[in-house]
């Protein structure tokens, strides 16, 4: 096993960890915010056993994952505008919580948690279809176009769930008002995709086929 990717994947891991957990439970001002702990259970647990079996079946992928630097200029704004999203979705659920503003029901909560496996699940497939994901925009040495599986429904099945996870998590947070704040990400990863396929269209042998092959990017038979 490699010692030092197992330190930095446990590194970013523990600080996801830490970073997440100030997020939602300061601004909610207390350890009793339980859609918190939910959150955080649902979303690091099965972080954790993806990030092990990742480890022994498939090291190169996980080093790709822990590689988030981009070197495309459009999509380091991407990030950074995710990331700004993120920050002031998991504030306000925290507030929304500690004063009572519009809290969801818990039937809604748990609804949203059990999506929100669904598409851990399937986010797990994605994983294991494809071995060229990185979390930058690249083609990689000897990449090759992935067309089965949830590649041969959308183009970009890992996005459809991550988008989808992303939407959920204010919603077993509990908070309406973050769910309304999420769904700026959506124009955000649209700007995302525009420029991966521009990427892949002019560095990946066969996408361009592929494109006109598989014609829908995230919802079959809508977009």
């Amino acid at each position: 096993m490699n010692t030092q990717l197992l330190l930095q994947s446990l590194t970013k891991f523990f600080l996801g960890f830490l970073i997440m957990g100030l997020l939602i439970f300061l601004p909610a001002w207390s350890l009793h915010y339980w859609q918190g702990w939910l959150l955080m259970g649902i979303l690091f647990i099965p972080m954790f056993i993806v990030g092990l079996v990742m480890m022994v079946k498939n090291p190169e992928l996980l080093q790709k994952r822990l590689n988030a630097k981009e070197q495309e200029k459009e999509q380091k704004t991407v990030v950074a505008l995710s990331g700004l999203l993120f920050i002031v979705a998991f504030v306000v659920a925290g507030l929304n919580w500690r004063f009572q503003w519009c809290v969801l029901p818990n039937w809604a909560v748990w609804t949203a948690a059990g999506i929100f496996l669904i598409c851990y699940l399937l986010y797990a497939e994605v994983l294991r279809e494809n071995t060229y994901l990185s979390r930058t925009i690249e083609v990689q040495e000897h990449q090759k176009v992935i067309d089965t599986g949830l590649y041969g429904i959308v183009r970009h099945p890992m996005y459809t769930t991550t988008t989808l996870l992303f939407l959920m998590m204010p919603l077993v947070l509990a908070s309406p008002i973050s769910f309304g704040i999420m769904l700026l990400y959506i124009p955000l990863i649209a700007k995302r995709i525009r420029n991966e396929e521009a990427v892949l269209e002019k560095g990946l042998e066969g996408y361009s086929e592929y494109k006109q092959k598989v014609k829908y990017k995230l919802i079959p038979y809508i977009w």
